[in-house]
């Protein structure tokens, strides 16, 4: 929007105004600090007025988990749906920085605004019904694909066909090809596959190229939302794993640093940079009141739609891989779900104590604080894992 007013008055009323402002680079820090800021001012009257309405967490029943239930018990009372104020931010960040041209914009927000719907409703259940249950997972997974499927459909149309839908210029994408920038179409845009440390793409099927967009977009919004268990743990990964996926943004906006590191050239990338940085902001503020002892939870409202937002910028970065390498935390924690209700079907046995991963620890007598931290510093690990790939393919 301030974007917006700037060439507005530089056109209208011929100001000059500071390029600098026009600049992604400035407008990805301005879009953090601005998200950052909102939500540490508006917590505390965000928190009180969840305290008011009497919107407590609903914890595992002592039947189902009687450890997670002796350990968690004093956060029944913590109010949930803090992912609200987390999407309040981010969009009135997205609203003051971005770039109301791009079609990035317009897919960002329309994922955002949909998969964060879904989460409220979850969580809306779970507090009508005083229990951790929520919306049927089957009914959740229906939605999820659904709106992943639609970007899909998306991506995969050519480029008169993304105009028309959105009014806008679809994304131009460039490759490395013999030493050149080779311009690419809509479909070979999508139908790429880049591995870390890996310098030649993989080129797949349009089928397979759909399933791969579902699949990210919908794998890791579960998966945040199973890392989302303990204070402060899925914040905390959000802030890093969000401002990694800024930075390859920013880098894959520029055509000489793309030639440089033999990466996908997307003009006008920047907007997801802006975007990504403005989540980790959100997250970062968040923090501030969800870190141990929580005085708020970001439910489903929050874990649905920011997962879903780091699936989506991989999928148009074409870093769907480069993804599941630096939130490994995420990948882990989905797999011992998966995993362990795998296992028990077929066994009748349990490989984790418990899962996701986390209480695992738990039930090993780790303090939270302590797996919290640890699992932090993990996801560091392979977040510089993930930037060195960068430099090495």
């Amino acid at each position: 929007m301030l974007l917006f007013l700037i060439r507005f008055l530089e056109k209208g009323f011929q100001l000059k105004v500071p390029s600098v402002f026009n600049y992604s680079s400035t407008r990805m820090l301005l879009a953090a600090l601005s998200a950052l800021v909102i939500t540490i001012f508006c917590g505390p009257f965000f928190i009180r007025k969840l305290y008011e309405l009497k919107i407590g967490q609903p914890v595992r029943s002592a039947k189902e988990c009687p450890v997670l239930a002796e350990l968690h018990k004093k956060k029944g009372q913590t109010p949930t749906m803090g992912g609200l104020l987390m999407l309040f931010s981010l969009l009135l960040s997205l609203v003051l920085w971005m770039d109301f041209a791009s079609p990035f914009t317009w897919i960002l927000l329309g994922v955002s605004l949909a998969l964060g719907l879904i989460g409220a409703f979850d969580d809306f259940l779970k507090l009508k019904y005083k229990n951790s249950r929520g919306l049927r997972a089957r009914t959740k997974f229906v939605w999820q694909v659904l709106i992943a499927a639609l970007v899909g459909c998306y991506l995969l149309l050519n480029e008169g066909s993304q105009k028309a839908l959105l009014g806008k210029k679809p994304p131009v994408a460039k490759e490395m090809v013999q030493g050149k920038m080779v311009l690419l179409s809509s479909q070979e845009y999508t139908q790429r596959l880049y591995l870390p440390f890996y310098k030649e793409p993989l080129k797949i099927g349009g089928w397979l190229a759909f399933l791969l967009v579902v699949l990210t977009i919908v794998g890791s919004s579960n998966a945040v939302n199973l890392t989302d268990g303990l204070d402060g743990l899925a914040a905390g990964c959000l802030v890093l794993v969000g401002s990694l996926m800024a930075l390859v943004a920013f880098l894959s906006n520029n055509i000489e640093i793309s030639r440089y590191l033999n990466i996908l050239y997307i003009e006008g990338s920047g907007e997801i940079a802006v975007y990504l940085l403005a989540l980790s902001g959100a997250a970062l503020g968040f923090l501030w009141y969800n870190g141990h002892p929580a005085q708020v939870f970001m439910g489903d409202t929050g874990s649905l739609a920011l997962g879903g937002i780091l699936g989506l910028a991989a999928v148009l970065l074409k870093k769907e891989l480069l993804l599941a390498l630096i939130g490994g935390i995420f990948v882990i924690e989905a797999l011992s779900v998966i995993l362990q209700v795998a296992y028990f079907k077929l066994r009748r046995q349990r490989i984790f104590l418990c899962s996701p991963l986390h209480h695992h620890f738990e039930y090993k007598g780790w303090a939270e604080t302590k797996v919290v931290l640890r699992f932090w510093i993990v996801g560091l690990l392979l977040a510089i894992i993930g930037l060195i790939s960068l430099k090495f393919q």
